[in-house]
């Protein structure tokens, strides 16, 4: 139990920790929506205290096929409205005054000669002053200014890039740019993640399929680490965390609480075997080949024997006891094949 400011105890929140890795895992649709999911899911394990993103110069200045495309059809949709081939079936309204305009391009050049001349005066009467009435000047009509903000995203095309550093900001995201060099972003993760260990953080987001994570996840458990694994490739480094969660699922905000219950370490779920069996067999005169069965064992074919099955015996049953069984379900003699579970 804590206390709070009020004076009343109430149950300890635990602390969640989210690391981005922008090289590995980038967004794939706007970045201020995938941030919002992403702390909404990470906000089911506790209270956020840090959610930072790693990246190269390089993912800020690159241009996803989806920006492009975009790009190309307004374009397009522009020229065709200029000719009067085709029209708006409504006229297009200017966030901050409320003007009506019947083309895009007449909105923009709206907003350029007005709007933002205006903008550019404030700015340059906000540099000339100093001390306190310069921060609540920027703060009343400058950062305040939430409808030409919010106006100057839609309209105003960014000179490099899309964006993707101001929007991951705006989702309340610390964006840390890091050097061009290789694996420099898994550095800088992989240094913020020691410093969770050490800091009394109860659980840790991260956003990557790079498995060099593999080790410093397995240390982060050791230590009592809570671990989510958000990615796409097959559980490749859910494996060394305690959940894996589909990054498509959180992007789109598909994840539901059901699906964001850990696996209980040291019990020998289905899930855990799952995981941990693949590196798990051993034989030394021929290759093991096997896969999970969805009746709840493990089938697998080794040189010289027809598809055997390890079976599982449930609960009340004598725990850790494994039997092979050839393709006929007959009980067979276990010939120097070792399996460890």
């Amino acid at each position: 139990m804590v206390k709070n400011r009020q004076g009343i105890y109430t149950a300890k929140q635990n602390k969640v920790v989210v690391l981005w890795d922008l090289d590995n895992k980038p967004p794939r649709g706007p970045p201020y929506h995938a941030a919002l999911s992403l702390k909404e899911v990470a906000s089911k394990f506790g209270d956020v205290v840090e959610m930072s993103a790693y990246a190269n110069r390089h993912a800020f200045v690159h241009l996803p096929q989806w920006v492009a495309q975009e790009r190309r059809e307004r374009r397009q949709q522009d020229i065709l409205e200029r000719k009067g081939i085709v029209a708006a079936p409504e006229p297009y309204i200017c966030g901050v005054c409320g003007r009506k305009c019947k083309t895009n391009l007449d909105l923009k050049k709206h907003f350029r000669q007005l709007h933002e001349r205006e903008r550019q005066k404030k700015v340059n009467r906000m540099r000339s002053l100093k001390g306190k009435k310069r921060q609540r000047y920027k703060e009343r009509f400058i950062s305040g200014n939430d409808k030409y903000n919010d106006e100057a995203r839609r309209l105003v095309t960014p000179k490099v890039g899309y964006g993707l550093a101001a929007e991951l900001r705006r989702a309340g995201v610390y964006v840390k740019t890091v050097e061009d060099k290789p694996q420099a972003a898994d550095w800088a993760v992989k240094r913020q993640i020691e410093h969770s260990m050490n800091r009394g953080i109860d659980w840790l987001v991260l956003v990557s399929d790079d498995s060099d994570f593999g080790a410093i996840l397995k240390r982060a458990r050791e230590a009592n680490l809570g671990t989510v694994v958000v990615g796409d490739r097959d559980r490749a480094l859910g494996r060394h965390a305690d959940l894996w969660v589909p990054w498509i699922g959180v992007e789109n905000g598909e994840v539901t609480e059901k699906d964001l219950v850990p696996k209980r370490r040291g019990n020998s779920s289905e899930e855990e075997l799952e995981y941990d069996v693949r590196d798990s067999f051993s034989h030394s005169d021929g290759e093991v080949s096997y896969e999970w069965s969805d009746e709840g064992g493990i089938a697998a074919e080794i040189s010289g024997y027809n598809s055997m099955r390890i079976s599982v015996f449930s609960e009340g049953e004598e725990d850790g006891d494994y039997v092979l069984w050839d393709s006929d379900d007959d009980e067979i003699e276990d010939q120097g094949v070792s399996f460890y579970l």
